[in-house]
């Protein structure tokens, strides 16, 4: 099992060809760098994958392959880096969702974030979506995004520490690709 073990804080680029103060997080032969595979075997779990950086011509984008187990009480594999928009021009404050350029094998899968005001590993924001077998631009809307531990935080863009890629909740084959990452206003 490969693991990424460096997490640095994100260098965030302004995206020219989509809105001019969207906010992408590249992938790039750098982008090993600044994401972290995590699996449920961290807490006694046996879900088993890898997250590898792949490029195909100029294009590059991080793979999340695996088996996702729920035995042993587990039930994730996850790819995740840490985000501040805390020294950035544009602090994320009016930020409506993010766009994804994603396939995969036709799975569910999910975007966990986690705030300053998430306080453990089990309190997060999450939206679900579809990976299909052909590169596919995805938007989530933050307003879709639901809190775990209660439904009355609304997730705001400014507060973003983490964010993760993520095969959860049943058993299955995960294989899901992502090229892009764009915070979109």
């Amino acid at each position: 099992m490969k693991k990424i073990l460096l997490l640095i804080l994100l260098t965030f680029t302004t995206m020219t060809s989509a809105s001019e103060d969207d906010v992408s997080v590249p992938f790039n032969q750098d982008s090993s760098k600044y994401w972290q595979y995590i699996s449920d075997r961290t807490m006694g779990g046996i879900s088993d994958g890898e997250a590898v950086l792949e490029q195909d011509g100029e294009m590059f984008f991080a793979r999340l392959t695996g088996n996702v187990s729920t035995k042993n009480n587990g039930g994730f594999i996850q790819l995740r880096s840490r985000l501040s928009f805390t020294d950035f021009e544009k602090d994320g404050k009016k930020f409506k969702g993010i766009r994804l350029n994603v396939r995969g094998n036709g799975e569910t899968y999910h975007i966990f974030i986690r705030t300053t005001e998430t306080r453990s590993y089990r309190d997060y924001y999450s939206a679900s979506f579809i990976a299909n077998s052909n590169w596919e631009m995805i938007d989530l809307p933050f307003n879709e995004f639901k809190h775990r531990l209660s439904n009355n935080l609304d997730l705001e863009g400014k507060n973003i520490i983490t964010l993760g890629i993520v095969a959860y909740g049943r058993d299955f084959v995960s294989d899901v690709s992502v090229s892009k990452i764009i915070f979109y206003y």
